[in-house]
């Protein structure tokens, strides 16, 4: 799913993200809260009519953004007060809350509101956040007010510990919700670890409901996720790197600011049908980067959307024919990490 964290993949026009091949999106709901409101976006004919989005929309509970990007000031059993990042005042969210948004954002899948702590949290930090997030997903399906009309997903933390990831999944589960969630990933713990939680956990997750892996993330781990069961993933990625000049090609990530393409007369990438790599050299995306045009970043987002939505259909074909450990053997695209463009400058941050 591309990410379109305030209702807008940024730069992108919806039927551009469309003809990527992308069929759901993510907003969220932190931001949407804190501006323009869930109410006027409800006013205005909810979030699809917001977007522009007639495919189907999932927004997360709030819980990463504020355990991640605010200025915390309390956190109880109850939830959270923290200061808002646009003007400093103080907001509460908590289970109900979180609900209320998103039942009035309208999405078609909506989280729990969960706890993440960072990845090398204490193991107390992690039990805590454990029970506090069963406690808070009991009280996410009370305040639920749209359940034959929006799908509650649950989120199964726990941090790089088996047990807790566990026990978390077990309880979850019993709850028999729509959809199941990994979340706590991506957030440091390394490849190896995250791929031991992920062939421990999934399997515990009823395999007749959507198992989805928050945040996740470069190809290999895509892949990786794909075979241990994993079936929805998001990730700012593609787009966040795009607009950095940031590229993803089966050969490697290309550094698009870099002066070996300045008269570069190829696409992005060869046997790419995106629109970017249909119409535009690399050379001319350059020069679109270093005179500060907006059609650089659009560009290479779009076609880094598309490079995922192919590799995901590639995948789905090789599983359809029974070719999956094959597949993933051999296609180039599945090996792509962080290091894939180590030999060329390193990507800016948003």
């Amino acid at each position: 799913m591309p990410v379109g964290t305030q209702g807008t993949i940024k730069g992108l026009l919806p039927r551009a993200v469309a003809e990527t091949g992308a069929q759901c999106i993510l907003a969220n709901t932190y931001h949407l809260m804190l501006r323009p409101g869930e109410r006027v976006v409800a006013a205005l004919g909810d979030l699809h009519r917001f977007m522009a989005w007639d495919g189907p929309i999932l927004t997360d509970s709030g819980g990463f953004q504020v355990f991640s990007l605010s200025d915390i000031n309390r956190v109880t059993d109850d939830g959270v007060e923290f200061k808002s990042h646009i003007d400093g005042s103080l907001v509460r969210l908590d289970p109900r809350r979180s609900m209320e948004v998103q039942n009035a954002l309208g999405a078609d899948i909506i989280m729990m509101f969960d706890q993440c702590p960072p990845g090398d949290a204490p193991p107390e930090v992690h039990r805590l956040a454990v029970e506090r997030t069963l406690r808070w997903a009991r009280q996410c399906v009370e305040a639920h007010a749209r359940p034959d009309e929006q799908g509650l997903f649950g989120i199964v933390q726990g941090g790089g510990d088996l047990a807790l990831r566990e026990y978390c999944a077990h309880e979850l589960v019993a709850m028999d919700l729509p959809g199941y969630a990994i979340g706590g990933l991506a957030v440091g713990e390394g490849f190896q670890t995250m791929v031991r939680v992920l062939e421990h956990t999934t399997p515990l997750l009823p395999a007749d409901k959507p198992r989805y892996l928050m945040g996740v993330g470069f190809p290999r781990d895509i892949v990786a996720a794909v075979a241990a069961g994993i079936d929805m993933f998001d990730c700012v990625l593609p787009t966040r790197n795009g607009r950095n000049a940031y590229a993803f090609t089966a050969q490697g990530a290309l550094r698009l600011r870099n002066s070996k393409y300045q008269a570069d007369t190829g696409p992005i990438e060869d046997g790419c049908d995106c629109y970017a790599c249909r119409t535009f050299t690399r050379g001319a995306i350059r020069h679109f980067f270093f005179a500060g045009e907006m059609l650089g970043p659009i560009l290479v987002s779009l076609h880094n959307i598309r490079f995922y939505q192919r590799l995901m259909a590639d995948i789905r074909g090789a599983i359809g024919r029974g070719e999956f450990g094959a597949f993933a053997a051999s296609d180039p695209r599945c090996r792509l990490g962080p290091s894939a463009a180590s030999a060329e400058s390193a990507v800016e941050q948003d």
